[in-house]
């Protein structure tokens, strides 16, 4: 009895990991044994970042609040404290957002919450 070959299969499951290496340097997009560990450790790096930029960007609005708080003439744990019990519900990525580009709103919400 003949052998089977499955080609269609096994040609389209190098194409997809070719197609996912493509833009990579020299033999890591070209050819197939070398772009399969590369595919996979990228694929491992990008899970492990979706994780952190999360925390990336948590850390981004607190410094960028902090930093409009203190103009305001206070902090950024008074000014969250202050929202927290006025039962303020908004959150850090539309404070970090008025703080950069609506100075006078965000001077206002300080003015509100720690008053």
């Amino acid at each position: 009895m003949p052998r089977s070959q499955n080609k269609v299969a096994s040609h389209r499951r190098r194409k997809k990991i070719l197609g996912q290496a493509k833009g990579y340097w020299g033999a890591r997009s070209k050819v197939y044994t070398i772009a399969k560990g590369h595919v996979e450790k990228a694929g491992t790096h990008a899970y492990r970042h979706r994780k952190t930029k999360k925390r990336e960007y948590r850390g981004l609005w607190v410094a960028r609040i902090n930093a409009a708080a203190r103009l305001n003439g206070t902090t950024y744990s008074r000014l969250m404290n202050g929202l927290e019990k006025k039962k303020v519900a908004i959150n850090r990525k539309v404070l970090a957002d008025l703080a950069a580009s609506h100075p006078q709103a965000f001077a206002e919400v300080v003015k509100f919450a720690v008053a």
